[in-house]
């Protein structure tokens, strides 16, 4: 009898394992630690939030929902995005409901890019960007963010553009880092596109996260950047529930009609009772979305001087819900040995930077901690800290 040939199978994302992410959140579970790795609250979630998911279950919201998004929630993102940005969209042909940010970026990528193009992307940037772009056939031109504050060379941009670019990436605020563009750099955006075929896709999943009186610069503020622009927005970040998995995607018709294209054959539609508690939230308590950076920056404050009594130095943290430290005084691993030490003998889990970049600066002694917690994880965290 012939014996069948062994199956080969040559992997379509070499460079691909498992994420960060999983790896430390497991190590976190096998020893005890303390994880402010993960980007994840471990506080509740609104309570009128869940009352409104109870209630659309309850009344039989449990089917398929449209493919598009409900058009109530479509209808609410619309009346917030020009309550918020100034910016009039309309719900029927420029907003799509996707199952959390990561679909809307999956998505965006797969509408526009082709085989043998290019993204131009800043680092460090978050994991799931260059495979999404690797499984179109294109490349990621990574150009790196400075390594100190983590703001854009404009001039290294401008650069890097190709006949074969097709999108630039940009993230505000920024993770890992927590850095945000400025309205100078919105211009600088506008006037690096200006009269390029150049898609941009603006990833502004903690846009209701920033400090000390900013201003989040949309580009959905920018009417130039507006009509090229994806821009995706996580419900998850902004109402503590990043297990429901629902964002969204604002893009001018052309763009959205190519988007949902992909959607629809990706996950089609999202969790369907989640999205009717969101149309209802969005209109009933504003409030939520508007005190939430008042909400984190009271923690972000307290957690800063916390690590002040620890031998970790904290970078300063302009949005988002992460915190960078300097390491160096504590030891001379590299970030991911660092944080695999952190973790398996001191019980605190922390994410290296190293995953976010393409070529890691030399000597860069940073890590992620996430300090959207309860105030007792993360005293329990300082507390195994101070002991560095």
């Amino acid at each position: 009898m012939q014996s069948t040939p062994l199956l080969r199978v040559e992997t379509k994302l070499p460079k691909v394992g498992t994420t960060i992410f999983t790896v430390m959140s497991q190590l976190a579970a096998e020893h005890g630690a303390v994880n402010l790795g993960q980007g994840f609250p471990d506080f509740s979630v609104p309570k009128r939030l869940v009352d409104e998911l109870d209630a659309a279950m309850r009344a039989g919201h449990n089917q398929y929902a449209m493919m598009t998004g409900i058009p109530s929630l479509r209808q609410a993102i619309a009346r917030k995005t020009a309550r918020v940005y100034g910016c009039q969209v309309d719900a029927d042909s420029e907003i799509t409901v996707t199952s959390g940010a990561t679909e809307a970026i999956f998505n965006a990528i797969h509408a526009v890019v082709r085989s043998g193009e290019e993204v131009i992307v800043l680092d460090p940037c978050y994991d799931c960007y260059e495979p999404a772009i690797d499984l179109a056939g294109a490349r990621a031109v990574h150009i790196p963010l400075d390594p100190q504050t983590f703001a854009p060379d404009w001039q290294r941009v401008r650069d890097a553009i190709t006949p074969k670019t097709r999108m630039l990436m940009i993230n505000s605020p920024h993770n890992p880092s927590g850095a945000m563009l400025t309205a100078d750099d919105m211009q600088a955006v506008a006037d690096i596109l200006r009269d390029t075929q150049i898609v941009l896709l603006s990833d502004e999943v903690y846009e209701h996260i920033v400090f000390d009186g900013a201003r989040h610069e949309s580009a959905l503020r920018y009417p130039e950047l507006r009509d090229r622009a994806f821009v995706i927005s996580s419900f998850g970040k902004t109402y503590h529930c990043t297990g429901w998995k629902v964002g969204y995607c604002i893009a001018p018709p052309m763009l959205t009609a190519e988007f949902r294209k992909v959607h629809q054959y990706n996950t089609f539609c999202t969790f369907a009772p989640a999205q009717h508690a969101f149309a209802a939230m969005l209109d009933a308590e504003p409030e939520h979305y508007e005190q939430l950076g008042a909400f984190y920056q009271a923690k972000r404050d307290a957690f800063r001087e916390q690590l002040l009594t620890t031998r970790l130095k904290p970078l300063p943290v302009p949005g988002g819900y992460f915190q960078l430290v300097d390491y160096s005084a504590v030891s001379d691993l590299d970030d991911a040995a660092f944080c695999r030490w952190l973790v398996e003998e001191k019980g605190v889990a922390a994410i290296p930077l190293s995953p976010f970049y393409e070529t890691p600066p030399a000597g860069q002694r940073l890590a992620r901690l996430c300090f959207a917690k309860n105030q007792t994880t993360l005293d329990a965290a300082i507390e195994r800290l101070q002991r560095l």
